[in-house]
């Protein structure tokens, strides 16, 4: 005796309402219903955001070892800036560290990364030693 075709063990079950899925959003099983794919709407909006959103960039890290060389440093004392000497030569005092950076490309002056990124919002005073950002604006 033949067994009919509709019963083959290799077919996937027509009966969805039986079919356990997993969400391709948070990996958790759920149990379909009708065509719906994602087990809530948090994770299909989620899922939506992930395909559709670019990710932020973050600035460049620099590579691992020594960053003296790369490194902004303000003297506490007269507010002067140097790239890669920890020493000032006004004052003869020790510098703290801005943070990496590099020569201005208009004035040339040492600036770190920090000073151009956006300030946050959750800071009442920037930090001491930054430059305000309406230096930039200005044409030299």
């Amino acid at each position: 005796m033949s067994t009919p075709p509709h019963s083959d063990s290799r077919s996937p079950s027509r009966d969805e309402s039986a079919t356990i899925r997993t969400c391709p959003a948070c990996g958790q099983p759920f149990t379909t219903s009708g065509r719906r794919r994602w087990c809530s709407d948090a994770c299909k909006h989620a899922a939506w955001r992930r395909r559709s959103i670019p990710p932020v960039l973050q600035p460049p890290v620099p590579p691992p070892g020594r960053k003296r060389a790369i490194t902004v440093y303000e003297c506490g004392n007269c507010g002067q800036r140097t790239l890669g000497s920890q020493r000032c030569d006004d004052c003869g005092t020790f510098m703290l560290a801005v943070g990496i950076g590099g020569p201005c490309p208009h004035c040339e002056e040492p600036v770190a990364i920090q000073d151009l990124l956006p300030e946050d919002s959750s800071r009442q005073s920037p930090p001491r030693g930054r430059i305000p950002m309406a230096h930039y604006d200005k044409q030299p």
